[in-house]
């Protein structure tokens, strides 16, 4: 490989930098913590088991709301969605009078650190396993490398910074409903490293084992051994590697069995009468993994005033834990204002909340409902595959966040 940059770079007023070693972060996505303490207490991971002796592991608290866009996108900028701007994977532009996914970086409000990192001369890879996000994560950067596994199979050159991808990973595309999806992600980082295409990369895993499989399950358990393998190939290749979620994942069904799911507009229909518009933000293309169905929704009020009553109404429901206004919203859970609606509603780790049953599709589904975007989803992992310095495990001691894990990663492992 040719000499590394070792030159500082900053953006959105964090200094990063970086040692003359490759660089990795990687989102685990769905990773709850579970899953590495069950396969670590079963030695299906003795390279994250060495990571943690020699470097660090720790918990982190993730944004919120809970999902997939909302946080590899404060992961990629180091900052919250009230600053960057991404506040779900769905959204109502009110100006346009318009339900949209919000995959496009025309929504980003901010700078990333990847694109920060090219410029100051490292070769820079994103390797996403949903293409949803390659949008954003590529946002303004130039000359780097950026294709998802999902589509592996269509990266160009002028495009996606590289063709052929399947021949220069070994392996052809995978199917996006599969562990295989995110394995194609971390082996893709490594021959990336390899090859000398790349020397600071962002691997984003997808999450569909951890939506159909709990932590102790055996498919959990092999796919976390073969994760592990390439933890291992990336820190042999004499990288630093850096690892968090982007959330975690939870049961959201009854003793049943059976769904566990509060249908927030036909609810407040049925009290107040059709006045309220209510918006699902984990809604995206990928059916099999939630059914548009999660911990966290927003409503839009038309009739103002009902905003009180509906609040109130709200509260005192039975599975809802935290209803706030869009003020405190904005405050307490560090969104922005202009696309989050009149009111943002959680509930608790059992319980999901929809819309009306007619949007959402049960039946998509590969197993049991597993789902996140609330509180109880809001705390992740953090590994480390280097030892942090003084500075770093005093603010490791404190409240750290997933999207601090560039800033730990680069910043926290030198001396």
């Amino acid at each position: 490989m040719s000499t590394i940059s070792t030159k500082s770079f900053g953006i959105n007023h964090r200094t990063y930098q970086p040692a003359a070693q490759p660089i990795v972060v990687i989102c685990i996505d769905g990773s709850a913590d579970e899953y590495l303490d069950s396969a670590l207490a079963h030695g299906r991971m003795p390279n994250l088991s060495k990571m943690a002796v020699n470097g660090y592991r720790g918990m982190v608290r993730g944004a919120l709301p809970s999902f997939t866009n909302v946080n590899n996108t404060s992961i990629v900028t180091g900052v919250t969605p009230a600053i960057h701007g991404i506040s779900g994977n769905f959204f109502y532009e009110a100006d346009k009078d318009r339900e949209v996914m919000m995959n496009s970086s025309e929504y980003l409000r901010a700078e990333t650190i990847l694109a920060a990192a090219a410029n100051s001369g490292r070769k820079v890879a994103v390797v996403t396993a949903k293409e949803k996000l390659r949008d954003i994560l590529s946002y303004k950067l130039n000359g780097g490398i950026a294709f998802s596994s999902e589509k592996a199979d269509q990266a160009k050159l002028a495009t996606h910074g590289i063709e052929h991808a399947e021949k220069v990973v070994g392996i052809p595309t995978p199917e996006i409903y599969s562990g295989e999806a995110s394995l194609f992600v971390l082996r893709a980082g490594a021959a990336l490293i390899e090859k000398g295409l790349a020397d600071f990369l962002y691997l984003s895993l997808t999450d569909y084992m951890q939506h159909t499989y709990d932590p102790y399950a055996e498919e959990s358990l092999a796919f976390y051994e073969a994760m592990d393998k390439e933890f291992g190939r990336l820190v042999s290749l004499g990288a630093i590697v850096g690892a968090t979620a982007d959330h975690g994942m939870n049961a959201k069904i009854k003793e049943d069995g059976t769904p566990n799911v509060l249908f927030v507009e036909d609810l407040l229909e049925a009290e107040f009468g059709n006045h309220f518009r209510v918006i699902c933000p984990i809604t995206d293309p990928y059916v099999k993994h939630h059914g548009a169905l999660g911990s966290y929704v927003v409503v839009h009020v038309n009739d103002q005033s009902l905003l009180s009553a509906a609040e109130k109404f709200l509260k005192n429901l039975d599975g809802i834990t935290e209803v706030y206004g869009n003020d405190l919203a904005v405050r307490l859970l560090e969104l922005p204002a202009d696309r989050i609606g009149d009111l943002v509603v959680l509930s608790g780790r059992n319980v999901v909340l929809g819309r009306r049953p007619q949007y959402h599709e049960l039946s998509a589904l590969d197993s049991t409902l597993r789902s996140h975007g609330g509180r109880y989803e809001e705390m992740v992992p953090m590994i480390i595959s280097h030892p942090l310095n003084a500075t770093y495990l005093r603010k490791a001691a404190g409240d750290p966040r997933n999207f601090d894990i560039f800033d730990f990663t680069i910043n926290g492992t030198r001396k």
